[in-house]
């Protein structure tokens, strides 16, 4: 290889010197690469050329031939002379084919040769003259660059959550800013003040380089049910800080998912990162054909798909179960969520069958049933007694929920019941959920099955947090669990069945997603 470049550095430019270099083992130079290129590329196209010549000749030696033959048939008996020399030239081809390849091979080498002895015919790189480059280079100006750079603003983001123990100073400093002004704002604005007061908010802080509030997003719900969230924007402006709240849409995302119960379904929701909203629903739906408190086996195997309702692209909290399987004693379930435009919609089996009835199976989802509808020895008071309810053992704080759609008749104390929360449905039908700790009603409210009405609790006659549910038919006390068993929904009519088949195929390639994410889960 051939090496000759020196590079000489003076204020001002830069000088590139030529400088051939003499190869190792004899006194010799190499050629210059493109004068070598040059005798290589007029080397290649010597010898296609050649190749080609040989080609032709072989072409023409044939045509030839066959022109010969064909002429003596044409000259056969009328030149018999000329015919007869003919014959012989044929002749004398035929008998020295080696004569002539040999002939053709040797004026193709001849060419190959003379290929090669040009490409050796460079000049002496040792009589080439040096040849001095000099290219002028600006030297860069780094005061303009570092002054471009104090240009750029720096934007720090960090996110946290409000406490019930913030105050303005403290929610700045986990943010990481220092900021005297910005907390002074936070401290009397009426909408940072009212924003900030409830625990558990998300916050989103944007920082300058000086660690002062650039801006300050504050997210929230006013309701659980809401669909749309609120949204508290402080802003620095030319003018100072300035704050505004907005209504924004929440968006809609989906989730998949499934486990494996190895000990209790809540080990297994955890395990899959399932929220304990979710799993409630599982309960709710398959409740009619899975007795979760007494059934359920172990290696029992759940797949899930559910909304997720997101703000500013944060998950805010989960939505509604879209499809479900669950597999429990070598027996499978399988749930779709299906609306009709216009109506309530409702949990199906994959081939268009109900799966939700009138009332849920249970106001308290994983309790124990301590007493039913029966006569009992009164715990207080220790006499024989009729039972006009089912007791459900939970801790204090279980949320309650109504059974049923319907309008709240009585929210408040009621002697031996304490709180107590009656809900009025359709039917002359009424229930009734006594001992709550907290009551999340109000008289008159219209409440939706499956709704949180209240939280289990011991309040009034009790020796113990438990749910007190009752069920009257006319103002007459039944046994919950025949009405609930008896109560069937509406079956989908022929025109919504045919939509129904179509989303049920969707929801069947979600399920099978979803279990292909559990077995992940498990391994």
């Amino acid at each position: 290889m051939v090496r000759y470049l020196q590079v000489a550095h003076f204020r001002g430019g830069l000088t590139v010197t030529l400088v051939p270099r003499i190869a190792h083992g004899d006194d010799r130079c190499e050629t210059p690469p493109k004068l070598m290129q040059l005798f290589a590329s007029i080397r290649s196209r010597l010898v296609s050329l050649f190749v080609g010549f040989l080609f032709l000749c072989t072409a023409v030696l044939g045509a030839a031939l066959m022109a010969v033959q064909r002429t003596l048939t044409w000259l056969d008996g009328q030149h018999p002379q000329l015919a007869q020399a003919l014959q012989a030239f044929a002749r004398w081809l035929s008998r020295h084919p080696k004569t002539i390849s040999a002939t053709l091979a040797s004026v193709l080498l001849a060419g190959g040769g003379g290929a090669f002895a040009i490409a050796n015919l460079g000049p002496d790189i040792a009589q080439q003259p040096v040849v001095t480059v000099t290219v002028p280079v600006e030297i860069a100006k780094l005061q303009e660059q570092a002054a471009s750079l104090d240009l750029i603003q720096m934007n720090l983001t960090r996110t946290d959550s409000t406490r019930s123990s913030d105050t303005a100073e403290s929610l700045l400093r986990r943010l990481g800013l220092v900021d005297p002004e910005a907390a002074n704002y936070l401290r009397k604005n009426p909408l940072a003040k009212q924003a900030l007061k409830q625990a558990g908010r998300s916050v989103v802080a944007e920082a300058d380089g000086q660690q002062r509030l650039r801006q300050l997003n504050v997210r929230w719900l006013n309701n659980e049910t809401d669909t749309f969230f609120q949204r508290l924007v402080i802003k620095r402006t030319a003018q100072g800080l300035h704050a505004a709240q907005e209504t924004s849409p929440m968006n809609t995302s989906f989730r998949m998912t499934g486990g494996t119960v190895a000990s209790s379904l809540y080990d297994a929701a955890d395990e899959a990162r399932l929220p304990d909203a979710v799993i409630s629903q599982l309960t709710q739906i398959f409740s009619n054909q899975i007795d979760f408190h007494r059934t359920l086996r172990k290696g029992a195997r759940f797949s899930v798909v559910y909304e997720v309702l997101e703000a500013d692209g944060e998950p805010v909290r989960t939505g509604r179960v879209l499809t479900a399987e669950f597999n429990n004693d070598n027996k499978t379930y399988e749930a779709v969520w299906h609306q009709e435009p216009g109506q309530k919609g409702n949990y199906y089996t994959m081939d268009g069958k109900s799966l939700s009835r009138t009332y849920l199976a249970s106001p308290v989802a994983f309790s124990r049933k301590t007493s039913g509808f029966a006569m009992r020895l009164h715990p207080i008071f220790h006499t024989m007694k009729a039972h006009l309810g089912v007791d459900y053992a939970a801790p204090t704080g279980t949320p309650a929920q109504t059974v049923g759609d319907g309008v709240v008749d009585f929210a408040g104390v009621q002697g031996g019941f304490g709180n107590m929360v009656i809900v009025r449905h359709g039917n002359s039908h009424t229930t009734v959920y006594a001992h709550l700790s907290r009551i999340h009603v109000r008289k008159g409210q219209t409440v939706q099955k499956g709704q949180t009405i209240g939280a289990v609790g011991s309040t009034g006659w009790s020796t113990g947090p438990h749910l007190h549910f009752e069920f009257r038919v006319n103002g007459t006390h039944v046994d919950p669990q025949k009405v609930i068993q008896q109560a069937q929904s509406t079956p989908l009519s022929p025109a919504a069945m045919a939509r129904f088949k179509s989303a049920a195929g969707q929801a069947k390639a979600q399920l099978q997603a979803a279990a292909q994410m559990r077995e992940g889960n498990t391994q």
